[in-house]
């Protein structure tokens, strides 16, 4: 069993910054695996970035340049630097661990851009 917690969130004008942190716990995880998604309301979760197995990090196309996903192995915890945010960054920031033989969330974290 895994356990994700995240924090960080919060309300931030556009053009502002956060970091958000997942700290994971449990039994038989791996950083690589570990992930950050996002979904809005109205919209289906989409991937924010995600360390894989083998390779470099992966973002997505709307957050690449802006965002930074990060870890601190020692500290099992994975962070989420968000810079020149904007309103359509808005939503609910999940921490993920997915291997091929587990999925786990976080319970997520509130992310409001807005003047």
């Amino acid at each position: 069993q895994v356990q994700l917690v995240e924090s960080g969130g919060g309300l931030v004008q556009p053009g502002g910054s956060l970091r958000l942190s997942c700290a994971a716990s449990g039994r038989g995880f791996s950083m690589n695996g570990m992930g950050w998604y996002r979904q809005a309301p109205g919209k289906e979760r989409e991937l924010v970035a995600r360390i894989p197995t083998f390779g470099n990090t992966n973002y997505g196309d709307s957050v690449k340049g802006r965002f930074t996903m990060s870890r601190d192995n020692a500290k099992n915890t994975v962070y989420l630097r968000m810079n020149s945010l904007k309103p359509e960054d808005t939503g609910v920031y999940y921490c993920n661990y997915n291997s091929p033989t587990a999925n786990y969330w976080g319970q997520g974290t509130q992310v409001t851009v807005s003047s």
